[in-house]
């Protein structure tokens, strides 16, 4: 008997997919590596429900790679701005990808209570200025933030160290993921979590994930990268040039939006940075 559910979870080989209110542990049948194929977490498939087979994935509305879930609504972006310090290239390169992928990217700042007052307002410009051209953006402090989940697929996404587990733990004192201590030599946190999981929690699902320090942009174009800075697409159509790549063009409007401040100036360093990384 064949029959539809979602996987929930992947240890290994191992997916175990949730059916009709139970949870079925299944291998993939060997046609799934033959065609290049990888079942994700998140992803909707068909089973055999009495030998514990994967048999069908169906169509993805969307994926993400690195942490590898299919069909999600949201990414919460879990920013420390101290142990690990603020990096705002990490931000921005999350922010593209999410953005490339049509999924809505959250900024969550944490860490606030360990930074000095006017590394506070440094911050808080930053806040704003997300805020300014269309994102949410929220600190671990918001009780605001636990409105945010409900019937959504969320994935949690940052630095390891960023606080994602703790930020989950407090917003669902029943989970008690681990945490892990922040290496102050290296500037960053051991890997607490291995593997990708689905957990039901604040009336959706939100995937704890495996933090990372780094992240490309090898699926994307130099085109792909500008159109997903959001806030350029707003100005673009002024520029001289209908192709502009905002760099050593005439008379580009980004550029000058960037002179008077409507830009902000680490925003659009950080576009160069990530167009450079193409060449």
């Amino acid at each position: 008997m064949n029959k539809r559910g979602r996987i929930v979870k992947q240890l290994s080989n191992d997916y175990f997919v949730e059916v009709e209110g139970e949870t079925i542990v299944c291998k993939p049948r060997g046609k799934f590596r033959k065609l290049g194929l990888t079942p994700f977490v998140g992803d909707f498939v068909i089973i055999d429900y009495e030998n514990h087979y994967l048999l069908e994935i169906e169509k993805r509305r969307n994926e993400l790679i690195r942490p590898s879930v299919a069909n999600v609504d949201q990414v919460v972006i879990v920013t420390s701005v101290e142990i690990p310090t603020f990096s705002s290239n990490l931000l921005d390169k999350l922010l593209v990808t999410i953005e490339y992928h049509r999924i809505v990217p959250i900024i969550c700042f944490t860490k606030l209570d360990l930074v000095s007052e006017s590394e506070r307002e440094r911050i808080e410009k930053y806040k704003q200025y997300y805020r300014k051209i269309g994102y949410q953006v929220y600190d671990n402090t918001d009780a605001s933030l636990t409105e945010i989940f409900a019937n959504k697929v969320t994935v949690f996404a940052g630095q390891s160290g960023a606080g994602k587990s703790t930020l989950l733990n407090r917003l669902d004192e029943t989970l008690n993921l681990k945490t892990g201590e922040v290496s102050v030599a290296l500037g960053r946190g051991r890997h607490t979590t291995r593997y990708v999981e689905l957990i039901p929690i604040l009336g959706g699902l939100i995937a704890d994930t495996p933090g990372f320090s780094s992240l490309d942009l090898q699926e994307m174009s130099k085109e792909d990268i500008r159109d997903n800075f959001i806030e350029f697409n707003e100005y673009r159509h002024l520029c001289r040039y209908q192709d502009c790549m905002h760099r050593n063009e005439e008379d580009c409007e980004i550029k000058r939006r960037v002179q008077t401040g409507e830009i902000l100036e680490s925003r659009y360093e950080n576009y160069l940075k990530f167009i450079d990384s193409k060449n």
